[in-house]
């Protein structure tokens, strides 16, 4: 019997595959990339346009020698790695390794891991697409140029263990000029206003109004004085009703998920991480043993930027909403991709078959495996149902010339929010705690039962998380669906930014190389020019642009801020901070090191002498309320770094930014403090009653 080999990446895929071949068929697993650049050196001939060269990845030589001894007992090779860039340049590496003739081999590829599609994928056996290999290899050597010409260049001039990189660099710039916005943002007050109002003849009617604005435009109140005038007017003029209407408003379903909406509805509904996500999203993929039915592969593939859906996956998911809700729950909307460069070859994330409804085979996942898997079932089954229905009501109001407005919806026939919850999603929504507004005509007088004010300030932009930097990675263009978790989890490693309770703050040191890569290399941390490179990339897989034409043009003005840059960039030389502690191992003062969980003491004597102790940072600076305790840094349990009086806790003084050392409010002697690093610091007095900022 004829012996066919086919070969995938990783062994949970290939037991999944192994159950829907027939006989004959053999399924060996690369256990990923098995080829690339060589670590030891940049791997690109400059001068011989660009070529790369590639040498076998350490761990890999026992594969892929297995892999070759296979591919010999066969008569045929099938290349059925991952449908994607990456997936496509691993099959040309194999093919090239194993020297596989086109009569001997063939490249398949399937968006989920079923018996149709595995089967489908056999009968549309095809050639490597070099366009999508080539694409794959400009990445790679784009990635290479960057990170190993400038990684080194940190090293010698700040630190060793620094890097640079296309997208990583750009990540951690949007972060840091957040902190800028954050530090330039000056705070704005304003008043909010509400009515309690009824009609004269229903008083027990009573129902809320917001204010508005004056003569039927939009404006804030943005002083008391300006409240007092507005109170004034409402207790002397009357309150008349100017306009009811009533209507409908349509909520449409969401769209089936991709890489980065996935990755961002899992951080705000099961508090994942992307790392998480995408990890549970492959084993989802891959397959998970399932009673009574083996391995099975549950989702499609979970690298994609496509909202697309297959006719037959549609026609399936109709049948079950038919069946499980009634025809009146089917939906209508037709939907397009809007994302930028969307790579529409895939289908969006969504179940392999809608017979593995998640509450039916919940006993054979793991919990989190559970969670996502729902996620993305309902998320998918919404996409396909009918609209939610709300009939809503929105009436003005004038008192004088100052305008207010009541409004209220409520739901009349759920459609898609049946099984997917998207109220959650909304903060603006405002029919999650509604009240229904009375029967009302226009020139209706009212009554006003009471009144309710708040001062508020406006607030400074928030920090990013990692759904929202994932979201402005995306709209921005910056790197594709597989890149975002990776990105994240590189600046994290590098120390450039800080995850602290779920936000990303800059590092000092992600401040100060992000100012290096802005004087010395702009156009690499620009997201414009970020952006029209990955363009780029695009225009290579689709075959309408060589990649050496684009790593020419690339490294063309590249080539020239790196030689400025390693000519005239001063070295900054980051000392470690010398304590009062004195090692009992060898005598020297030890210095304080951050590392993966903050500051710590060291012996510099290292390695020859590796003593370390955990640290309590004492600022030296007086309680400015017990007067005899220190302030001291200490973590809250989230791990956000906060300063506490030494007698805690008979003495509750904190503050969550840094005090400063030696130097009182020159206003009221108060005790000053220290926001943001390097060029972003801004210092302030500590008493709220003060508005002192240094200059």
């Amino acid at each position: 019997m004829a012996k066919t080999l086919v070969i995938v990446e990783s062994p949970a895929k290939a037991k999944t595959i192994n159950k829907y071949l027939p006989k004959g068929y053999k399924v060996q697993a690369t256990m990923g990339h098995v080829r690339d650049l060589p670590k030891s050196k940049l791997g690109i001939d400059l001068e011989n346009n660009f070529e790369p060269s590639y040498v076998t990845i350490r761990g890999k030589g026992d594969i892929l020698k297995k892999m070759k001894n296979e591919a010999k007992k066969s008569d045929m090779v099938l290349l059925a790695t991952d449908p994607d860039r990456e997936g496509e340049a691993i099959s040309w590496h194999i093919a090239n390794y194993l020297n596989l003739t086109k009569e001997g081999s063939a490249r398949i590829e399937f968006h989920e891991i079923t018996k149709n599609a595995i089967r489908k994928a056999i009968k549309s056996q095809r050639e490597i697409n070099m366009d999508l290999v080539d694409a794959q290899q400009a990445r790679r050597i784009l990635d290479r140029l960057v990170g190993y010409s400038i990684s080194p260049l940190l090293w010698k001039k700040i630190k060793k263990g620094l890097s640079a990189g296309r997208v990583q660099s750009v990540a951690t710039k949007i972060i840091v000029d957040r902190e800028k916005e954050i530090l330039d943002f000056v705070s704005r007050e304003y008043w909010t206003l509400q009515l309690k109002v009824a009609m004269k003849e229903r008083a027990k009617d009573i129902f809320t109004a917001r204010y508005h604005g004056i003569n039927g435009k939009k404006k804030d109140i943005d002083s008391e004085e300006e409240l007092k005038e507005i109170m004034g007017a409402l207790k002397k003029e009357p309150i008349i009703v100017s306009q009811v209407k009533k209507g409908k408003k349509n909520r449409k379903p969401p769209n089936p998920f991709t890489t980065s909406t996935l990755q961002q509805e899992a951080f705000k509904k099961l508090n994942f991480s992307t790392k998480k996500t995408m990890s549970i999203a492959q084993q989802l993929y891959e397959g998970l043993n399932i009673e009574g039915k083996g391995s099975i592969g549950l989702i499609t593939y979970m690298r994609t930027d496509s909202i697309r859906i297959s006719d037959e996956a549609k026609d399936n998911c109709r049948n079950y909403i038919e069946e499980k809700f009634g025809k009146e729950y089917l939906g209508t909307n037709i939907r397009k991709n809007k994302a930028k460069n969307v790579q529409d070859a895939h289908e969006a994330i969504r179940p392999t078959s809608m017979e593995f409804d998640p509450r039916v085979i919940k006993e054979s996942l793991k919990r989190d495996q559970y969670r996502l898997y729902k996620l993305i079932w309902d998320r998918f089954t919404a996409s396909q149902m009918a609209n939610g229905i709300y009939d809503t009501t929105s009436v003005d109001i004038n008192c004088d010339k100052y305008g207010f407005k009541a409004s209220d919806s409520k739901l009349v026939f759920k459609g898609f929010m049946k099984i997917y919850d998207v109220e959650e999603d909304d903060e603006d929504d405002k029919s999650k705690d509604n009240e229904l507004i009375p029967e009302l005509n226009k020139g209706d007088a009212l009554d006003m039962k009471d009144t309710v004010q708040e001062q508020k300030f406006t607030m400074p932009p928030p920090r990013y998380t990692e759904a929202t930097l994932v979201k402005t990675l995306e709209e921005k263009g910056i790197g594709r669906p597989s890149t975002y978790s990776p990105t994240i989890q590189t600046i994290l490693a590098r120390g450039y930014v800080e995850n602290i309770e779920k936000k990303f703050s800059p590092t000092e040191l992600g401040i100060m190389v992000t100012e290096l890569m802005e004087e010395y290399f702009s156009k690499i941390i620009d997201l414009d020019f970020t952006a029209e490179m990955e363009a780029s990339l695009d225009k290579i897989a689709e075959g309408d642009t060589k990649w050496q034409e684009i790593i020419a043009f690339f490294y063309k003005d590249f080539e020239k801020d790196l030689k400025h840059a390693e000519k005239v960039m001063e070295k900054i030389v980051i000392e470690d901070p010398v304590s009062d502690v004195q090692c009992e191992k060898c005598g020297r003062m030890m210095v304080i090191k951050t590392g993966r969980y903050g500051k710590f003491l060291a012996c510099p004597g290292f390695p020859e002498c590796r003593n370390t102790k955990t640290i309590v940072e004492d600022l030296g600076i007086a309680c400015p309320e017990c007067k005899n305790g220190s302030i001291v840094a200490k973590k809250s349990k989230k791990g956000r770094v906060f300063y506490g009086c030494t007698n805690y806790p008979e003495c509750n003084f904190m503050v969550w930014d840094k005090p400063v050392k030696d130097e009182k409010c020159p206003k009221c002697d108060s005790l000053l403090l220290q926001k943001g690093y390097s060029k972003m610091t801004k210092i302030y007095c500590s008493n709220k009653d003060c508005d002192y900022v240094k200059k």
